[in-house]
């Protein structure tokens, strides 16, 4: 089942909950003023968010020239001695 939501479209999944924390669950949200559902995707959000590996980044630097990378050993001779 799809449903309307201001994020886009909803998914319903079932969800088995032990006792207690269905019970917590409703105290916050009775608590918060908001609903169960809510608190849910919220909570997903999290684990997912946390859960995902950074992505990757672009290059640390701009030398300013394109070819660099084709003589970096030449480039960086003598770099890190001392």
């Amino acid at each position: 089942m799809a449903l309307r939501h201001p994020a886009g479209r909803l998914t319903l999944p079932t969800l088995y909950l032990p006792e207690d924390l269905k019970a917590r669950l409703e105290q916050v949200a009775r608590r918060e003023g908001r609903s169960e559902a809510d608190l849910v995707r919220e909570a997903l959000n999290d684990l997912v968010e946390r859960r995902t590996p950074p992505r990757p980044r672009g290059a640390i630097f701009d030398s300013g020239d394109p070819d660099w990378a084709a003589t970096a050993d030449q480039n960086l001779t003598g770099f890190g001695e001392t």
